[in-house]
């Protein structure tokens, strides 16, 4: 099979791909690749391809890959690792999904002595991906002969509880074929039942040395106990040879099919296990909308993935918080970590973004192993990982860093969200300043010309005015200058109020000496109107910043004025209702429809009543009062007042009055 490109990625950006290896020479490998990505400016990933999530290999192997590991993290690769049985494979498929335009990976010295031998893992790729440029570095023959080895003492060697598994089922299969030698079963089925056994043993035990031994035990007891001379490992029959060859395959073989199943199926459980973790992480951070949170997750799946102690440090513009610990048994997790002897590896990572600590070179005798919780060169956090000096796997550390890159992530994307929160306020701040400051320039253009007016009428023409005369225009001067001082006072309140500067000097106050004052403030065009009070017939007491209160029922009775025709009746009334105190104000003007009530309390909201001066209304007062009431942790609501008008009415809770004789 090969590959094409990806279609539509003609002007794609380079990309190297180097591939990892336990090999002493990977290291010149990833440093040619990292030379190679430097010149053509070119993404940089390091890919290294594992048979099993175990991979079980040598002590010295591991180590050997774990420092190429590190040296091409050093190099600025991003480090994956991949499942697979065939590498090759698994190469060309990772580049052709990840757009990689160059791979360099290492080959070996050795060559094929005759035809029929598998080629090499550089020359399937070459087969398999021709359209990808590969550069091949050469490497060391000894280095073959090193795998090889490696390979076979990779081996794990039978434990006890095996080989007693292994003894049991050869002895229970001659049992059994005895039994079906004597019941006249032909010598093909006693065969069957030893490669059975051997099937058993490659199921039932963890070395592969069991199923050799098993395989080969089988053939010298059908041998020993069932070829003519019985008892004796000679045979007169020549044919018996080419059986025994046929059944030592057989038995082999279904012992190594059924050892690559278990590893197979053991892989892809874990595999399953891994992808679980990974995908519940991403889940439970879509979630989470603060930086603690954020950091909970992030300890309570490396916790699950690794089953071990976690240390987080936050990291705050650019300064380091307290460290906390989160235990893998749950028991006291996120209590205060105190170590002065980690804080210099931590300073260390968060100044040079890299990794640190116990199986690294830097600071190898800390406690913990350090990773930075980083992303586009911002620091959120580092995360100390309790290893007890023990090196993490190659696909360990490929999950932990994806988790760490979620977790980055979405701290990158709560930072982004802050700051478009901040801006929308800014925003609505500046279109709330642009707003009064263009309705205070309309707005107050007509008071104030009328009081500069008047005022230059009584300078010049004081003598010559009669009386009625001054008398109305000190009459619209005052009306004018309440007007001007109203407004100021509610523009004040809704600016403290919008940002957070209001406080409330709350305490226990009678409502009627509160509604008493208030009608005293209330516009001088009140005698145009018949106002009228609803006094309650028991005392009502609320908690309340009376000055407040009193400030909202002005504006409540005077956007009734406004809104209402000459003549019209307003109505106060308060009472109780429940454990809430309640103040009305009913008017019997036009009422508002549907659309005034929804934007009845928006700022600078006036509606298309004509019956208002638009002059003298920049729609702050139901503004205002709301916002009032809202501190007070009350509400308030509008309703219609049948046949016509509008009542609006606030709640505020009831306070106790407790009267000592």
């Amino acid at each position: 099979m090969t590959y094409e490109p990806l279609a539509g990625n003609e002007n794609i950006t380079e990309h190297v791909l180097v591939c990892l290896s336990p090999s002493p020479t990977n290291r010149k490998i990833v440093g040619e690749a990292a030379k190679l990505a430097k010149a053509f400016h070119a993404n940089f990933t390091a890919l290294y391809v594992a048979k099993s999530q175990e991979d079980n290999m040598s002590p010295e192997d591991s180590f050997r890959l774990q420092n190429n590991i590190r040296y091409a993290e050093d190099k600025g690769a991003t480090i994956t690792t991949v499942i697979a049985e065939n590498i090759p494979f698994a190469i060309a498929e990772f580049a052709r999904v990840s757009g990689v335009t160059k791979i360099v990976i290492g080959r070996s010295n050795t060559r094929r002595y005759h035809f029929w031998q598998i080629q090499t893992v550089t020359e399937q790729l070459i087969s398999i991906a021709p359209n990808i440029d590969i550069y091949i570095i050469p490497d060391s023959k000894t280095n073959s002969k090193m795998e090889t080895n490696g390979r076979f003492a990779n081996q794990l060697a039978p434990t006890s509880k095996d080989l007693t598994i292994t003894a049991s089922l050869l002895v229970v299969m001659t049992f059994l074929g005895i039994c079906f030698s004597k019941f006249g079963f032909t010598e093909s089925n006693i065969i069957t039942v030893y490669i059975f056994g051997a099937l058993l043993s490659a199921i039932l035990t963890r070395s592969h040395i069991c199923s050799l031994i098993s395989s080969f035990c089988s053939v010298l007891l059908f041998n020993f106990f069932f070829t003519e001379p019985k008892l004796t490992f000679h045979v007169f029959e020549r044919g018996y040879f080419a059986t025994f060859i046929i059944m030592l395959i057989a038995a082999l073989l279904t012992g190594s099919l059924a050892y690559r199943l278990k590893d197979i199926a053991r892989g892809s459980a874990q595999s399953a296990f891994h992808t679980k973790i990974l995908f519940d992480t991403n889940q439970l951070l879509q979630k989470k909308r603060t930086v603690d949170e954020i950091m909970n997750v992030l300890a309570n799946q490396v916790i699950l993935l690794l089953d071990k102690d976690v240390i987080i440090y936050s990291v705050e513009n650019g300064k380091l918080e307290d460290g906390y610990i989160y235990y893998k048994d749950g028991e006291g997790s996120g209590i205060l970590f105190t170590d002065n002897d980690e804080d210099e590896v931590v300073r260390w990572v968060l100044k040079n973004k890299k990794r640190a600590g116990a199986t690294t070179n830097v600071f190898s005798n800390a406690k913990c192993l350090y990773l930075a919780i980083r992303i586009n060169g911002t620091v959120y956090g580092i995360m100390g990982i309790r290893v007890e000096k023990k090196v993490l796997s190659s696909f360990e550390y490929s999950i932990l860093l994806s988790i760490l890159g979620e977790c980055s992530l979405a701290l990158e994307n709560l930072n982004n969200e802050k700051a478009k929160e901040e801006a929308s306020i800014m925003a609505e701040n500046e279109k709330l300043r642009a707003n009064i400051l263009r309705t205070i320039s309309h707005d107050l253009r007509t008071p104030l010309t009328s009081i500069s007016g008047n005022a230059s009428n009584l300078c010049s023409h004081y003598k010559y005015l009669d009386d009625e005369t001054k008398e109305q225009i000190f009459s619209d001067i005052y009306d004018d200058s309440e007007w001007l001082i109203q407004l100021v006072e509610n523009l004040l309140s809704v600016t403290r109020f919008e940002n957070g500067g209001m406080k409330l000097n709350k305490s226990l106050e009678v409502l009627d000496d509160v509604v008493e004052e208030a009608v005293k403030h209330i516009d001088r065009n009140k005698a145009d109107h018949k106002i009228s009070v609803t006094r309650s017939e028991e005392l009502v007491v609320a908690d309340m910043d009376a000055k407040l209160i009193a400030q909202v029922i002005i504006n409540l009775v005077n956007n009734a004025i406004k809104y209402t025709q000459v003549g019209s009746s307003i109505n106060i009334s308060y009472g109780t209702r429940d454990d809430l105190a309640f103040v009305s104000v009913k008017d019997d003007g036009p009422g508002m429809n549907d659309n005034m009530k929804e934007h009845a309390y928006d700022m600078f909201y006036t509606g298309q009543n004509t019956v208002a001066d638009g002059k003298r209304s920049m729609g702050l007062g139901l503004a205002l009062c709301k916002s009032i009431v809202e501190a007070h942790n009350g509400k308030i609501e509008i309703s219609d007042n049948i046949p016509s008008g509008c009542i609006i009415t606030f709640y505020l809770k009831k306070g106790d009055v407790c009267i000592n004789e």
